[in-house]
């Protein structure tokens, strides 16, 4: 009997091969770093290498097989994930021709360009998709056709990594619509493509493949597959999805009405509904779920895991000689320290990322603020909190948005990714919401969810969400203290204001932004 599922997980720094039991345990993983190199002709332009890739793929694979000695007769399934928003372009021999990582930047003249033509078409093509041009593929695109015309021509299929995986296991070409979704190309209701945004954005009708929902069997490991992989031929491979959908799968969140929070260099929380409905005031990403018939009102926050690694850098040299001579982590070190600075840091209070307006999307210069010179109250780990303080008043912020929008919010948050492996963020975010934090014992859940829902394509677990019953297991829950509370309940609507003022010093031109959207 086959025992074991496996997740191809295809991130935006690297790509691993994970080995999971039916219940849920990790049993192998073998990873490797890629990188996306700028084209020097192309400023902000990130390619991403097929050829190479997809041989680092295979290499994990095969690593984790033999790592672990498990037959590849034993591995019942495998899925595949990856980070959302990458595309390739295929031509009509099914050949790689193109393609681009999550975060391309080249693309700020056709931004421009669809502002230009017709201002109000963002937010209408919002309404459909969920999307904005800030993240979707229709200026990437665009910009094919602009600067790369022959090529364009040459196109006959548009994909995503995810599926890209998949077609090289089996040979079969579908696109699924959690991380199709991410395109600004489909239609949230019917998940599927809406051509008719294509034909409004100047792009042609004819490059859509099929779609195939997650959960389901997209073919078998060829021939071809199975002598680059290690895999055995006829192994059945199902239909995945984007990283944070599959990650919400790998943490329980299933149902409407659950939501995570994902902790890494960049902060998701994602809230699952039993519609597409987008928000009327268009602040919000909304994306089909890799589970049929639930869709996920998602709220970003850029660069808390980055801020924290500046400032560990920056400022706690002591703390990593400390740690390395310890052999702990620097952050352990420091978070010992945070806890006793007061919640609230003594009212002072810092601002990195916004609470999301995705249809006008930027963010202020960093600044700490409402400090006073005194090194008793305000030193490095006052600084250091401040900045976990902040990370979940942002959370706070998109819990508060959505509700705006949906008239719902969960009654408990479920908290993966790096950040969770702090118990003092961990209770930060619960203080601050006023809601319980369970945290699973899987931190990096989306390999789990591409195993789970590959254990589903193929009978293993009678439904997505029994399956996550079956294989998340949780370690702890942080019960919101009543007294911190209330003081962040006071703080937050302070620090909105101080948000606002600071950027409108962006808006003058005083201050850069951390970040802002192309075309704005």
């Amino acid at each position: 009997m086959s025992k074991y599922l496996m997740a191809i997980d295809a991130g935006t720094g690297s790509v691993r091969a994970v080995l999971f039991d039916l219940a849920g345990n990790q049993i192998g993983c073998v990873q490797q770093e890629w990188t996306h190199a700028e084209d020097p002709r192309f400023p902000g332009s990130m390619d991403f290498d097929w050829k190479l890739n997809w041989q680092l793929a295979s290499n994990c694979v095969r690593g984790v097989l033999e790592q672990t000695g498990i037959s590849p007769h034993e591995v019942a399934a495998v899925s595949t994930t990856c980070m959302r928003e990458g595309i390739l372009l295929y031509n009509h021999a099914g050949e790689e021709i193109w393609a681009c990582a999550n975060v391309d930047a080249r693309s700020t003249d056709e931004v421009a360009q669809l502002v230009h033509s017709d201002p109000d078409l963002e937010k209408q093509l919002y309404h459909k998709s969920g999307q904005s041009y800030a993240l979707n593929a229709i200026p990437r695109i665009l910009w094919v056709k602009n600067k790369l015309p022959e090529l364009y021509e040459e196109t006959a299929a548009v994909g995503m990594f995810n599926d890209w995986l998949i077609y090289k296991l089996t040979g079969v070409l579908a696109v699924e619509p959690s991380n199709g979704s991410t395109t600004g190309l489909m239609d949230l209701q019917s998940r599927t493509w809406d051509t008719e945004i294509a034909r409004r954005c100047g792009i042609r009708e004819d490059i859509f493949p099929k779609v195939m929902e997650c959960g389901t069997v997209a073919g078998t490991v060829t021939a071809k597959g199975a002598a680059q992989t290690g895999l055995a031929e006829g192994t059945p491979v199902v239909v995945g999805g984007g990283d944070c959908q599959l990650g919400t799968i790998g943490v329980g969140a299933c149902e409407p009405g659950q939501a995570a929070v994902f902790g890494g260099s960049f902060w998701q929380y994602e809230f699952n509904t039993p519609s597409g409905k987008t928000d009327p005031n268009a602040r919000i990403r909304v994306n089909c779920h890799a589970v049929p018939n639930v869709w996920q009102y998602e709220a970003l926050a850029f660069k808390p895991g980055l801020v924290m690694r500046w400032f560990r850098d920056g400022f706690c040299q002591l703390e990593k000689e400390q740690a390395a001579a310890q052999g702990c982590d620097p952050y352990d070190l420091m978070n010992q320290k945070a806890e006793k600075i007061p919640a609230g840091c003594h009212g002072m209070m810092c601002c990195f990322s916004d609470v999301m307006n995705f249809i006008n999307w930027k963010h202020a210069a960093p600044t700490f603020t409402n400090f006073k010179l005194d090194p008793d109250q305000f030193n490095r780990y006052t600084f250091y909190r401040a900045i976990l303080e902040n990370t979940a008043l942002l959370v706070r912020g998109h819990i508060n948005m959505v509700r705006e929008a949906t008239g719902n919010e969960p009654d408990e948050l479920i908290f993966a990714g790096g950040a969770s492996k702090s118990p003092l963020w961990c209770q930060i975010l619960a203080d601050v919401t006023g809601k319980p934090v369970r945290t699973p014992v899987v931190k990096e859940a989306t390999a789990l969810g591409a195993a789970i829902l590959a254990g589903y394509g193929v009978g293993i677990y009678p439904s997505i969400a029994e399956g996550a019953n079956a294989a998340v297991h949780f370690d702890r829950t942080y019960q919101p203290n009543p007294e911190n509370h209330k003081v962040y309940e006071a703080m937050y609507p302070i620090w909105r204001q101080i948000y606002a003022a600071q950027l409108d010093l962006c808006d003058r031109k005083l201050t850069q932004n951390m970040w802002i959207a192309p075309g704005l």
